[in-house]
């Protein structure tokens, strides 16, 4: 029985009929109590239900906390250990939690510096994934037609020669984040007009960047919307934006009791990269399908579980 709307009711004990497939054969975790958090929105939940599945599958009793709200919280969860473990985002962790101002470039440096800096704390960072939800601008096709703009160094270029060519829809915070809009216009020498940058909330962004109503809109790199939508993404060809790959973070603790946790989760995370992220997060937010079961038919689709 597939739990239904997972991450709506905190607390809740996941049961899916699931055994092992390539991952969790002999059951390594069996006799394990564990509890999965995440943050609420969708990719949160998608990748809080795939880490309960695939504990569920080597043995372990799963309680279900995925979908809190706002940012600190499931990480405080893992920290505190009121939680066992979640997927994070390396920028995240990096930025908000550490504290540190100044993202690194290079992805695999990043991580190594989170779960250098996050082992005092008592978390602990598997190995990454290549799935990275970043920011990015996006136009639709008929725009990107019309100006040939490919990299946010030709969206730079495109302002400084024609301005009122480059309108932008953006998120209040984005808007106003040092590793957001105004940090990308110094980076890349960029001069929008204020009036021709307009703040809204960030699904609305997606259609009107689809309609046109704005050239470029700001989106996140693994949203599936961007596939749905046939939107074309700039490169960020300075590397400018944080690097937010999706990693276990793993309470210190619950992972020296259980060291199997590693071996159960790198197989799955090794899989995940953007276009999978947007394929799945394309099924809840376009398609209108449950969390949870997106999970649990993915991991089944890749053998993962039977």
């Amino acid at each position: 029985m597939a739990t239904s709307g997972c991450g709506l009711t905190s607390g809740s004990p996941m049961a899916d009929d699931v055994r092992p497939g390539t991952i969790g054969r002999g059951e390594p975790l069996k006799g394990a109590d564990l509890t999965v958090t995440s943050k609420s929105f969708t990719e949160q939940l998608i990748l809080g239900a795939i880490m309960g599945i695939a504990f569920e599958a080597a043995g372990a009793e799963v309680l279900d906390r995925t979908g809190i709200q706002g940012s600190i919280g499931s990480r405080e969860a893992v920290r505190k250990g009121d939680a066992d473990a979640g997927y994070e985002y390396t920028g995240t962790a990096w930025i908000t939690y550490l504290g540190r101002s100044e993202p690194i470039p290079d992805p695999r440096e990043q991580w190594e510096a989170v779960r250098e800096a996050d082992a005092k704390n008592g978390v602990s960072w598997l190995a990454p994934s290549a799935l990275n939800n970043t920011y990015a601008l996006a136009m639709n096709q008929s725009n990107h037609k019309k100006y040939g703009t490919n990299t946010l160094s030709d969206v730079a270029a495109l302002s400084k020669s024609d301005p009122d060519a480059v309108t932008l829809c953006v998120e209040v915070e984005f808007a106003n984040r040092a590793d957001g809009l105004p940090g990308m216009q110094q980076e890349y020498g960029m001069s929008a007009p204020t009036k021709n940058i307009t703040q809204m909330d960030t699904g609305i962004i997606y259609t009107q960047a689809a309609k046109g109503s704005c050239v470029y809109g700001e989106v996140f790199t693994t949203d599936g919307r961007i596939k749905s939508m046939n939107l074309a993404v700039m490169a960020d060809d300075k590397k400018f934006f944080p690097n937010y790959n999706a990693a276990p973070m793993i309470n210190s603790a619950t992972l020296k009791k259980w060291p199997a946790i590693a071996d159960v989760l790198d197989p799955i995370t090794k899989k995940l990269n953007n276009a999978v992220a947007q394929d799945l997060n394309a099924k809840v937010d376009v398609d209108g399908e449950d969390p949870h079961q997106v999970a649990l038919d993915w991991m089944k689709e890749e053998g993962f579980v039977k």
